[in-house]
């Protein structure tokens, strides 16, 4: 790697320097609507629709309303740019996240005067607006409002003081007021806000906003990997191989991410639920991974905000939602917790998982296992029920052989079609808990589903029976160096 990354500035440096990875504009844009309509063309192929074409990362330096402040959207699109910006091949991107999970590196508070706050905006002072200080994009002209889609949320339990960051959908709803999406159960800092309402009391919460994209990938584990308690910028921490440097809040006992772009200081409020569109009233939220917009919850958290600091010139950070951005984000942590599960309880068996791009990251993992004995026949669908038990977002899983590519859907596909029967090799486990924003996980879908959430999970084993491998061997061409008969691009 030629430039070390430690925040989103020499990310962008990094990414500026791979040929095709990055765009930059100067042409004015809209913010609402008309930046993520632009990026749906350049950076996902025209659809957004699963699964979404790779296109470059994009600045926007000239936002309507925002003449001091740029917004980057798809720096983490595509699985290769992830694999440049944390010094790794794409298919290993999972086992690095699971030796670093093993290994954490917990941060530190930094010793210098924090970039975060080279520029101070206070709550209670006059003409504070949080729509003319965060260019927060609104994706779609249904949308509920700007949305921060990539703010690390950061927090402390109110009994342990243990921290932890996570991302949250976050709408602005007014000059100094957040709404907060809690996923019942799902996150930590939604449990650390239930205790401190339990408690009355208010919880103190940071925003960091454009960050080292380490800490982006890192925050997305979950339980069992990451059980409460276990600060996951230390994931972080390790990839990088030296600590993240926090910084005191000035208006909250918080503490906040010291190179971020931005940062929201406030207090999640006990007692108070509002509609998520209470000022647009579409009914709809904001387009969701699964490449729907997704309702407006009425069960709406408020944070109330008290100051946002920022960088000189800041830089915001967005992304559309159905892209391959949460694919990135959701699905490489997902596989390095399923191959640290399957590696524990049956070492050497499972060589690598994929969480394609197909599920969003979430519903759907290949999982590419090696039989090497007779009594490892059918130890692959344990590996499956595994994932299974601790991922509950995953509605279908793929078994394939060692030979086959699980990155590439085609030869996942092929290996359906080839080693597959659907009479014997499909598994359905119905009535299982699953994602809420899958719309056909609903009653009125399916009489096995007795509510919203519930869904059928599913099996393919396209693995070759272990006895019968002989007959299933792959034709074997010639291995060589092609490069005498291909010319190599610059020669």
């Amino acid at each position: 790697m030629s430039k070390k990354v430690r925040d989103l500035r020499s990310a962008l440096e990094l990414l500026a320097e791979l040929p095709g990875q990055l765009l930059e504009t100067d042409v004015e844009v809209e913010p609402m609507a008309q930046l993520s309509g632009v990026y749906r063309y350049v950076g996902a192929g025209g659809t957004v629709k699963r699964p979404t074409r790779e296109g470059p990362a994009m600045i926007f330096h000239n936002v309507k309303g925002h003449p001091d402040a740029s917004v980057a959207i798809g720096v983490l699109a595509s699985r290769k740019r992830v694999a440049a910006l944390l010094d790794c091949k794409p298919e290993d991107l999972g086992k690095m996240l699971c030796r670093s999970v093993e290994k954490p590196v917990p941060p530190v508070m930094c010793q210098s005067e924090p970039v975060c706050q080279q520029v101070v905006h206070r709550a209670d002072e006059p003409g504070f607006d949080l729509y003319k200080l965060v260019p927060a994009p609104t994706n779609t002209p249904y949308d509920a409002g700007p949305y921060i889609t990539l703010g690390m949320c950061y927090a402390a339990h109110p009994d342990t003081g243990a921290h932890d960051v996570t991302i949250h959908r976050l709408c602005i709803q007014g000059k100094d007021e957040l709404s907060i999406f809690f996923t019942p159960g799902a996150r930590h800092i939604g449990a650390m806000a239930e205790r401190a309402e339990e408690l009355g009391r208010r919880l103190p919460i940071s925003i960091s906003i454009g960050v080292d994209p380490a800490i982006e990938i890192g925050s997305c584990f979950e339980p069992p990997t990451t059980p409460l308690g276990y600060d996951e910028l230390s994931v972080a921490g390790a990839l990088r191989g030296e600590p993240v440097e926090l910084c005191r809040c000035l208006t909250v006992d918080e503490m906040a991410i010291a190179n971020a772009e931005y940062v929201i200081e406030g207090e999640v409020i006990p007692g108070v639920r509002i509609k998520e569109d209470q000022n647009s009233h579409t009914g709809f939220a904001m387009p969701e991974f699964p490449g729907y917009t997704g309702p407006a919850s009425d069960q709406c958290w408020l944070i109330k905000v008290k100051a946002v600091t920022h960088r000189e010139r800041p830089i915001m950070q967005t992304c559309i939602g159905p892209s391959e951005e949460h694919v990135s984000m959701a699905g490489i942590p997902t596989e390095a917790s399923i191959f640290g599960m399957v590696e524990k309880a049956m070492p050497g068996r499972l060589q690598n998982v994929y969480c394609c791009s197909a599920g969003g990251g979430k519903y759907m993992a290949v999982l590419q296992f090696k039989k090497s004995v007779a009594s490892d026949e059918g130890r692959q669908r344990q590996a499956a029920l595994l994932a299974f038990s601790a991922f509950s977002e995953l509605k279908h899983i793929f078994l394939v052989d060692e030979d086959v590519d699980c990155f590439d859907m085609n030869d996942v596909l092929w290996a359906m079609n080839t080693r597959f029967q659907g009479d014997v090799d499909t598994i359905t486990i119905p009535g299982v808990r699953c994602h809420p924003l899958d719309p056909s996980n609903d009653p009125r879908f399916s009489p096995s589903i007795r509510d919203h959430g519930i869904a059928c999970k599913t099996i393919f084993d396209c693995t070759v029976p272990f006895d019968q491998k002989d007959r299933f061997v792959r034709a074997r061409f010639m291995e060589l160096d092609p490069s005498a008969w291909v010319k190599q691009p610059g020669r």
